[in-house]
């Protein structure tokens, strides 16, 4: 009987872990929601918000708990739904959208110099202003020891701060200072995608594990710091763009990624804290700016007065490549600066190529070595790439091994080829790259070329039967010409959300960028990597964005009553599409000119931008009409605006009427003639003067006409004027056309770049 009763027991047993095991399977999966209330419609029954917020929730869902609730960044909250609940939540009265989860992901000392800050300072005010404005950077956290964040000679943290330093793993009140002002971190959404952050592998604090944080932080507001260098590359000072602004640290990247949700949760605090500029080298999918949880946080920002400044993405040379398009942001794409890195591969047959390095470590023989093609070196078909495990030992050991680039990330094919027992290697540019070198600080001695070097290279390994090569390296060169160009990595216009608004907004430098890095990485940011340093050098639209974030927070010190709007236009219009030599910018990608929808207003010149003479303003008021010419329904922009705006039905919207420091034409595809009128308004913020237009255009069937042509100013005072772009049909074999206006007192130009594009 007991043995019957054992059998019976078990028998129960299994049957009751396989109907658990079936309940489990049949748990409908739950994603993260972002949920945008109409908060203007809470039922009077209800005495707050948020007891509005949790009833609405628990009417659609017993067990789901809200991850944050927002009331600057937007209204409404995060929470954890299957599909069925969010469609049951969305139908509600109140309810204007419940978006998905987004992951975005980072758009991964000679600076100062090359902008002209160091011959400046007498231009920037000496006022307490300076030291006044908060740089708020949404990143990977922040390395509170490095150099860059040293408070030396600063006054008191600004009265009007309203953040905190908040503590977690490795991170205390303490690590903050008069520079670093405040810490912040924010992992709900990341931990209810991905699970618990493990804190063997990162800090669940603000503390930066990846480099990545400290690093554009120390671009945009890095105190002066004497002898900086990576390994003795770039040496001499480095320093932020704005070295007496303030920073605040929001750390909402992880490495799982960057989570939408946790992004919105810093930009809620960030308002809260009262910061002046923001800071956001990170990026997503293309979506509405209704859907885009960036752009409608961003919305919210710039309605205080917060400057916004995004990176473009690091998605080009592809056209329609950009992220961060909304017209309240400030799009930022990326330029070289005149520094590089040369690293020589010598070739056995005498011929020598030129390309980049930051290696710096054990020296190769002074003799040639012998060099094999990794194609050659793979039973696997993608063993050009050298990819994790497809090198074979003993066709690479002891030799220099060429590498193609893509696929994975550059050192790490370095890793691979150290790790199959290589010496060296050359990594060559396929046509995705074409002849863009970026450096890195490899783990073996490396140099990169371009696709043409490549090519050759590749022509002599096939041909020779014992191929050599040597490699040289000959550290820091400066007064490289021509620069900047455009780096073939920056993302290009159309804008593909509204092709009418020009985009990138300008460019800042952002290849080959020393700033400041966490000793918790390496430079290569590889786990074999057990080097550490304090300064990195790394490349990316990531690093141009906070140039112009420190740039920014510079202007705005010195002109504290100007919107964001009229900071940005004081960057734009002064922005420079020519070198010295009266030569057009060149793009890295082509070889050739560069055009707005690469460059977009031109390379940024902080000097000439302190004292603009005009600029084209924007209110909110200007974004909800625009808003109104995409025709979007009063829940879009609720959901933008937080608040009711019906749009004058009286009134004829258009998006050309968006007072924006640029044009963008778009004409219909094989249409004849197209005109199409852009009015603009101009406020004057130098003395009073008249002012001239001239216009150019790059294509003959293209016209472009202002109305008036002279202006003339009191202080302060606001002229508008019609810009008429006439078409008499495509050109031949052409999509896209450019001109420029210019107006001019004599003393200031005020430069505006127009597109044409025949959609």
């Amino acid at each position: 009987m007991g043995s019957f009763r054992k059998s019976f027991l078990a028998l129960l047993s299994v049957l009751f872990l396989g109907l658990h095991d079936v309940s489990q399977a049949a748990e409908p999966e739950r994603s993260t929601y972002i949920v945008h209330v109409a908060k203007s419609e809470m039922p009077e029954t209800f005495e707050h918000h948020t007891v509005w917020y949790e009833s609405s929730l628990k009417s659609v869902s017993d067990s789901a708990e809200m991850l944050y609730t927002y009331d600057n960044a937007i209204h409404g909250y995060a929470t954890r739904l299957t599909a069925e609940e969010a469609r049951l939540l969305e139908s509600q009265t109140g309810i204007l959208a419940v978006l998905p989860e987004v992951r975005y992901e980072l758009h991964t000392t000679r600076t100062p110099l090359f902008l002209g800050l160091d011959k400046s300072a007498d231009m920037f005010p000496e006022s307490s202003s300076r030291s006044d404005v908060i740089i708020g950077v949404l990143d990977t956290g922040v390395w509170p020891e490095s150099k860059s964040f040293d408070d030396a000679g600063l006054g008191p943290v600004p009265s009007g701060w309203k953040g905190e330093c908040q503590t977690g793993t490795n991170f205390t009140a303490s690590s903050c200072n008069r520079k670093l002002i405040g810490a912040r971190f924010f992992a709900n959404g990341c931990e209810a995608m991905l699970g618990p952050i493990n804190e063997t592998e990162e800090s669940r604090s603000p503390r930066d594990d990846d480099g990545h944080g400290t690093h554009t932080a120390s671009t945009a507001a890095g105190s002066v710091v004497s002898d900086a260098s990576l390994f003795g590359y770039a040496s001499g000072t480095a320093r932020g763009m704005a070295t007496r602004a303030r920073v605040a640290a929001y750390k909402v990247c992880w490495k799982g990624g960057c989570f939408s949700s946790d992004i919105l949760a810093a930009i809620e605090r960030a308002i809260l804290d009262n910061v002046n500029v923001l800071s956001l080298s990170l990026g997503g999918g293309m979506a509405d700016y209704y859907r885009d949880s960036v752009a409608i946080g961003s919305f919210s920002a710039m309605e205080k007065g917060i400057l916004v400044s995004c990176s473009a993405g690091n998605a080009g040379p592809s056209p329609y490549s950009l992220s961060n398009v909304a017209p309240w942001i400030t799009t930022v794409g990326a330029g070289t600066l005149d520094r590089d890195f040369p690293a020589y591969a010598t070739l056995g047959n005498g011929l020598n190529f030129s390309g980049v390095s930051l290696y710096r470590g054990n020296a190769l023989p002074d003799s040639p070595l012998p060099f094999v093609y990794a194609g050659n070196a793979s039973n696997a078909t993608n063993g050009n790439l050298c990819v994790t495990g497809t090198l074979s030992p003993e066709k690479v050991a002891g030799k220099i091994v060429l590498c193609d680039r893509g696929l994975t990330a550059r050192v790490q094919k370095g890793a691979v080829v150290k790790s199959a027992g290589g010496l060296g290697m050359v990594l060559s540019n396929t046509a995705a790259n074409g002849e863009e070198l970026v450096a890195d600080a490899h783990l073996l001695p490396a140099t990169a070329v371009g696709e043409n070097a490549g090519d050759a290279i590749k022509k002599y390994l096939f041909s020779e039967a014992k191929p050599t090569v040597k490699i040289l390296f000959e550290g820091t060169k400066v007064g490289i010409q021509p620069s900047p160009v455009v780096a073939a990595f920056s993302s290009r216009g159309p804008n593909s959300i509204t092709p009418q608004i020009l985009k990138p907004d300008l460019i800042a430098p952002g290849v080959n960028i020393l700033a400041g890095w966490s000793k918790a990485v390496g430079p290569t940011g590889l786990p074999a990597d057990g080097r550490r340093v304090d300064f990195n050098i790394i490349s990316g639209t990531s690093m141009s964005c906070p140039h112009v974030s420190g740039l920014a927070a510079l202007i705005k010190s010195a002109h504290p009553d100007w919107s964001p709007a009229a900071v940005r236009s004081a960057l734009m219009t002064t922005a420079y599409t020519v070198y010295k030599s009266g030569e057009k910018l060149q793009d890295s990608a082509t070889g050739k000119t560069s055009t707005p929808f690469d460059h977009g207003a031109g390379h940024v010149d902080p000097v000439a931008a302190l004292n603009p003479g005009l600029v084209y303003d924007l209110a909110v008021d200007d974004y909800l009409g625009f808003l109104c010419a995409l025709n979007y329904s009063a829940s879009e922009i609720t959901t933008l605006a937080k608040r009711k705006f019906q749009c004058d039905a009286s009134r004829q919207y258009s998006v050309t009427d968006l007072n924006y420091p640029s044009f963008a034409v778009v004409f219909e595809s094989g249409s004849g003639s197209s005109v199409v009128k852009h009015t603009r308004t101009l406020t004057n913020v130098g003395p009073a003067g008249t002012y001239k237009a001239s216009v150019t255009s790059d294509t003959a069937p293209v016209k472009i006409s202002v109305e008036p042509q002279v202006l003339s100013f009191k202080e302060n005072e606001k002229k508008s004027f019609t810009v008429t772009i006439s078409s008499s049909g495509s050109p031949q074999q052409r999509v896209n056309a450019f001109g420029r206006l210019e107006w001019s007192d004599g003393k200031h130009v005020v430069g505006t770049p127009i597109s044409i594009n025949w959609g």
